[in-house]
């Protein structure tokens, strides 16, 4: 298994993000009870999120992510997924 960042930058309102966000948030929930979502959560400063996942391959994350109610929606104006290497902390090898 690999590591990966993942960022997110919302094209859309905070009105809109707040009407998804429950089923964002238990589709989000489901995949770290799994293991497979290792940390997530909104930026402080800017209009996106970060999301530490453990995949097999970015192709298998990338149709993962499909699936998550915001990119249904087509609030995510922009999705950058990079794998990671960590070497400090809980996930470094």
């Amino acid at each position: 298994m690999s590591t990966f960042a993942v960022t997110y930058f919302y094209s859309a309102d905070p009105a809109q993000l707040a009407e998804v966000r429950p089923l964002h948030r238990e589709w989000l929930s489901g995949h770290f009870s799994t293991g497979s979502l290792l940390a997530s959560g909104p930026k402080v400063d800017t209009p996106g999120a970060l999301l530490i996942w453990s995949a097999e391959s970015v192709e298998e994350l990338a149709a993962v992510l499909d699936n998550d109610p915001f990119d249904i929606a087509g609030f995510i104006g922009e999705r950058v997924i990079e794998e990671w290497n960590p070497i400090f902390g809980p996930w470094s090898s």
